[in-house]
């Protein structure tokens, strides 16, 4: 039994050094290829091994059953594994083959703003599955940093960082005389009718973020002229001036409804870090429509196993935390009590 114990206890050993040397592995390696370590099968019968020897340690060490804190550790480390481990592809293939269970891992969503999806691409980008459940995109809509700025330039190199305050006149000096900004669109749009040019906003449509300015000159001479966020650096040959909208983005939201047999059961703002649950999936905000703002890229991941390891490091924490301060605590009160 002695020996028996001895194994167990530098099979464990050899299992933890063996786990900081691929965790530092894996760091080099980026997030892709680590994902793809960590669920081959060498790797796979190493986590398995570990879980054994773990369980293997409750019975051959009764001190690891008999004292609390010691208990929770050790069951904490086997439910983060197991947990981990029923999470992975390998994981989910098995529910399928055993259980039916077919839910998709990991994958990503591409939905347009008024119509609703279930088909999920995986990460291999040559399968797709379906949801039983459809996501509809109400809205898409992105969230700049205030004050916008309009960047002023001249020939010469000199710079003036203008804030965006539609009808605020802007002094750029007796040489240069005045910029006002007219007016701010979102989506600019323009279209001729007879002679007339009509510009207009029309957000709902599109995504075309531009200023209407006017430069004054110190001569009197004004000229007007259209600023375009996503077409940068046009200037007229006649323009003394390189005009420039900046903006900063600060977040990007989709306004999301999960529809289920035609009715809406659950709604939600996500951005990102503030990913939307329901029916065993987190849908995080990944990406977007960068040219025109009309599609909502969402990153589907399941959370099977993600229970068992919640409660795996809850069990950790509580166990060391009882170990090395509340055990000393509690040992004090007893003897001032006594």
């Amino acid at each position: 039994m002695s020996k028996f114990r001895n194994t167990v206890m530098w099979a464990g050993l050899t299992l933890i050094i063996a786990l900081i040397f691929l965790s530092i592995y894996g760091a080099f390696l980026g997030a892709e290829r680590a994902q793809k370590l960590v669920n081959s099968l060498p790797v796979s019968v190493y986590w398995l091994a570990f879980i054994l020897i773990l369980t293997a340690g409750l019975a051959v060490f009764r001190r690891l059953v008999r004292v609390p804190a010691l208990s929770l550790i050790h069951f904490g480390c086997v439910l983060i594994l197991a947990g981990s481990m029923w999470g992975s592809d390998a994981g989910h293939r098995l529910q399928s083959q055993l259980f039916g269970i077919d839910k998709v891992r990991t994958g990503q969503m591409v939905i347009y703003e008024g119509h609703s999806e279930n088909l999920v691409a995986l990460e291999d980008g040559e399968q797709i599955k379906e949801l039983p459940f459809s996501i509809k995109l109400k809205d898409f809509r992105l969230e700049h940093y205030k004050p916008e700025y309009l960047r002023v330039q001249t020939r010469n190199g000199e710079s003036w960082k203008v804030p965006v305050e539609v009808g605020t006149e802007f002094y750029l000096g007796e040489d240069f005389g005045t910029v006002t900004i007219l007016r701010a669109f979102e989506n600019f749009q323009i279209r001729i009718e007879g002679e007339e040019r009509i510009v207009t906003d029309e957000p709902q449509s599109g995504y075309n973020p531009a200023l209407e300015v006017e430069i004054k000159h110190p001569d009197g001479d004004v000229a007007s002229r259209y600023v375009f966020e996503r077409f940068p650096g046009h200037i007229h040959p006649e323009d003394e001036f390189l005009l420039r909208y900046h903006r900063i983005i600060r977040d990007y939201v989709s306004e999301l409804d999960i529809i289920e047999e035609g009715k809406v059961v659950a709604a939600k703002n996500i951005e990102v870090n503030h990913p939307l649950y329901f029916g065993g999936y987190h849908f995080y905000q990944h990406s977007y429509d960068a040219e025109a703002g009309q599609y909502t890229v969402l990153m589907v991941t399941s959370d099977t196993g993600l229970g068992l390891v919640y409660a795996g490091y809850v069990m950790l924490c509580v166990g060391v935390l009882w170990q090395l301060w509340f055990r000393g605590v509690f040992a004090r009160m007893k003897l001032k009590s006594k």
